[in-house]
């Protein structure tokens, strides 16, 4: 097989025109006829025993033109892609121009291939890395988490019900004197202010005391998900059953050592105080990781195949089905429940699938330009852990893993850490600092 030219058609593509004489598609188509004859059938001869001159005749010359043809792209068109001086992002979309026995094939591969990514300014990007105070009051909030966790129910009978109260009310709706489908209810649990009622119905409640009967009129929004009764005003005869608050306990020494394995309040809120800014630290780590990130995918400004993004969507949702599955869930059950085809869920991720598709050049390219290698010892050490893990020899990883993937993975890695380290923090002290 011979390359006859090589031609950019259009961004990102590439047109390549390939030629195999006669000997050699003769060849292919043998070896073609020998590997399916004995799934060949035709009447008067027994399966497997059909010769392939007499398969032509029945079946037509060029029968078997289609395996040989793919059998010389598989072993012939890969070597030669290796040469060309650019990647490929999928694989190429083969036709033949011309395909005979007397004069052998012509055949067009149209590739798709990697973008040419131009990056600049990586070093000195500028990103905030600034950590969030720990007040008095955030330290508080846990402290009022613990007792809200630790709160009891105790019923009320000597006051109104109040907003945030949990009343129990029996009720029936009715539009005029008809009483309307889905509108009873008896001993109902309902939290005012909670807004799971029809707007206007909880606060008509507020006032009442244990034992009230009495009406509550409402109109349904015009939206309301059941026409019928969208727009129209409804009366509900409620009757208010009883009163229930959440008690706090006292936060002071005995209610911390019952609730937790602290001694007193002080060293509980030393504790709450170390883990917020431990947590807060991490968030600054975070938002400026992201930042960063950010900055280097804005960095990619050409035009992208669009199936280097199918094939990142590919990925996330191979991966989510794969969480799924370790927590006992399809991905199709999923779908179901969230009311999404596989359409809709690749939509919701396609933003994703485009930044991470772009940072991964970006920092390809990032990795080229500053020629980040990885050592063979840095690739045994890496490997180690899974090797253990698979009881195998770091040897045998190597022969089951796409390396050249791998390796890039950890230049990546390299790239990521380096233009970290060449950022520019800003904004690093606290708002509240700065301000003193």
């Amino acid at each position: 097989m011979s390359l006859k030219s090589t031609e950019r058609t259009e961004v990102n593509t590439v047109e390549m025109v390939f030629e195999v004489g006669p000997e050699q598609f003769e060849t292919a188509i043998e070896k073609a006829y020998q590997r399916v004859k004995k799934n060949i059938s035709i009447p008067g001869f027994r399966k497997g025993k059909v010769t392939r001159k007499m398969a032509e005749m029945r079946l037509g010359e060029g029968v078997f033109f289609e395996e040989a043809l793919n059998d010389l792209i598989n072993e012939e068109l890969t070597p030669e892609l290796l040469k060309a001086d650019f990647e490929l992002v999928d694989r190429p979309q083969v036709d033949a121009e011309k395909i005979s026995k007397e004069e052998g094939v012509v055949f067009k591969a149209i590739c798709i291939t990697k973008p040419d990514v131009k990056i600049e300014n990586y070093k000195g990007i500028k990103a905030s890395k600034a950590v969030r105070e720990v007040t008095e009051a955030d330290v508080n909030t846990q402290v009022d988490l613990l007792r809200q966790r630790n709160a009891r129910l105790v019923s009320v009978d000597d006051r109104a019900a109040q907003m945030g109260d949990e009343v129990n009310i029996d009720f029936e709706g009715f539009f005029g004197d008809v009483a309307f489908e889905g509108g009873k209810g008896e001993q109902f649990p309902l939290k005012l202010g909670s807004g799971q009622f029809i707007p206007g119905f909880e606060d008509q409640i507020v006032g009442k005391n244990v034992g009230d009967e009495f009406d509550v009129v409402v109109t349904f929004p015009e939206n309301y998900q059941m026409e019928d009764y969208a727009g129209k005003e409804a009366t509900f005869k409620c009757k208010l059953n009883g009163i229930t608050i959440e008690e706090l306990p006292e936060a002071d020494d005995e209610f911390i050592q019952d609730s937790t394995e602290f001694e007193t309040l002080e060293a509980f809120k030393e504790d709450a105080k170390k883990n917020l800014e431990t947590s807060a630290q991490r968030e600054a780590e975070t938002a400026f990781d992201n930042a960063i990130m950010d900055a280097l995918i804005k960095m990619v400004d050409v035009p992208i195949p669009n199936v280097m993004y199918e094939h990142r969507l590919d990925s996330i949702v191979a991966n989510f089905e794969n969480m799924l599955q370790q927590q006992g869930m399809s991905l199709d059950l999923y779908l179901q429940y969230t009311g999404m085809d596989i359409n809709d869920f690749r939509e919701t991720n396609r933003d994703r699938a485009e930044n991470e598709v772009k940072l991964r050049l970006a920092l390809e390219k990032i990795a080229d330009l500053e020629n980040i290698q990885i050592s063979d010892e840095e690739i045994n050490d890496s490997l180690k852990d899974i090797a253990e893990a698979n009881k195998m020899n770091v040897e045998e990883v190597k022969r089951r893993l796409p390396m050249g993937e791998y390796i890039m993975d950890m230049r990546v890695t390299k790239a990521i850490e380096l233009v970290k380290a060449n950022a520019e923090i800003v904004d690093e002290a606290p708002a509240e600092e700065k301000a003193d």
